[in-house]
């Protein structure tokens, strides 16, 4: 299996930020540093990384926000991301 070697990598449960049952785990912010992102687009970028996650996303994950950066993006963002907007469908709702 092909991996990416990533030299930054974040897996961040943002399951508490929707409308789920307290202690989800089905809403994921990915941040993911690589060379072997030089080249492609965002999209192959992201098809590469959901073919490493095929199985584990069959587990229930409902939403996966992909932040993928070669090296030399990551340096010039000073490693900042912007922040994942709110849920729309409820996630104010105390649980």
């Amino acid at each position: 299996m092909e991996t990416l070697d990533p030299s930054h990598l974040e897996v961040i449960n943002e399951s508490h930020q929707h409308n789920v049952p307290v202690d989800s785990e089905s809403h994921f912010k990915v941040i993911a540093v690589s060379d072997q992102f030089e080249g492609l687009n965002r999209i192959q970028r992201h098809r590469k990384v959901n073919q490493l996650l095929a199985e584990p996303l069959q587990q229930g994950v409902h939403a996966l926000s992909l932040h993928l950066w070669t090296s030399t993006e990551w340096m010039s963002r000073n490693g900042m991301v912007a922040d994942s907007p709110n849920c729309r469908g409820g996630g104010s709702h105390t649980h």
